[in-house]
């Protein structure tokens, strides 16, 4: 079977059925989207619609992203998107207007405006007014644009739009608090933009350990969720913990927490009858160090007295 199959199944199992279920989560704090810039994030609050942010005319947003995420990383491919998408919406609303009116010779007219002339022709060809006004109210949700890379909309051809669509060049808006109703100090740039779900959902991240497995060489905590591990204290943390001066918090991080075995379980021990004191050991990880040096014809002994 193994030579016909090459499947690696293990011994004394001869057929093996795997079922895999799909279902739909909605989106929480903490699960990680991305748009299609590299611009990543973390869902950091869900509001009820009423607290967003709304526009003069009562329409809410439907996320709001913080704007530092721009100027650092340079992707300003994220402000056009979002600009073009803004006026191919607004463009896609008048259409839906001139639709319910019926006025075939005025949404010729829009195209025109908006797309070039091989564009125009492709879409007004060989179809009836009928069908055309049947088109439009197709694209009332919002007109499709495609920007090629190196080929795409100029700054100047989304103003343009912009402007055609009937809406501040800028692309700004004032929006209003939901939550007191003021209208915002600064003009607030609003558009349409593809939002992606990521495969990060923090149901499948979060994780917690009290005691657990440890290596066999360092004694130490193994890492990540798969093993049960702990949580590593990097460099940078410990930087942090003395920076603020808490040398007995440090201290536990770097022995009882971590691979000092003997005051692990004491600590344990004592934790679990009540008394509140702490005494260390030596750190596994300095008899590594030590094995290490020896390795390296560096006989190196501890004298304890």
């Amino acid at each position: 079977h193994q030579v016909q199959m090459g499947d690696e199944l293990p011994p004394g199992i001869v057929q093996l059925s795997k079922v895999y279920v799909a279902k739909k989560r909605k989106i929480e704090v903490g699960d990680k989207m991305a748009g299609r810039h590299g611009n990543k994030g973390v869902v950091s609050c869900l509001l009820p619609e009423e607290d967003m942010p709304y526009f003069a005319d009562g329409t809410t947003v439907d996320i709001v992203l913080n704007p530092l995420g721009v100027p650092s990383r340079m992707n300003v491919g994220q402000v056009l998107e979002t600009h073009l998408g803004y006026a191919a919406r607004k463009l896609g609303e008048q259409l839906g207007d001139m639709a319910r009116q019926q006025a075939a010779a005025v949404i010729k007219k829009k195209l025109q405006a908006v797309y070039g002339k091989p564009e125009f022709t492709e879409i007004t060809k060989g179809r009836s007014d009928e069908e055309l006004i049947e088109w439009a109210r197709e694209h009332q949700e919002g007109l499709h644009m495609s920007t090629p890379v190196f080929d795409g909309a100029e700054e100047a051809d989304i103003r343009a739009l912009l402007i055609e669509a009937g809406v501040d060049e800028v692309g700004q808006v004032q929006l209003y608090d939901g939550l007191s109703g003021e209208p915002f100090a600064n003009m607030v740039t609003v558009g349409a933009m593809y939002m992606l779900k990521l495969h990060h959902l923090v149901d499948n991240k979060i994780h917690a350990r009290s005691t657990g497995p440890y290596s066999l060489v360092t004694q130490q905590p193994l890492g990540g969720k798969a093993q049960f591990g702990g949580q590593r204290l990097g460099e940078m943390e410990v930087w942090a913990m003395e920076a603020y001066g808490a040398a007995y918090t440090l201290k536990e991080f770097l022995t009882a927490k971590s691979d000092d075995v003997e005051g692990r379980t004491q600590m344990y021990e004592r934790i679990v009858k009540g008394d509140n004191f702490l005494a260390t050991g030596l750190p596994e990880s300095f008899h590594v160090l030590v094995k290490e040096l020896q390795g390296l014809c560096l006989n190196m002994e501890l004298i304890e007295e």
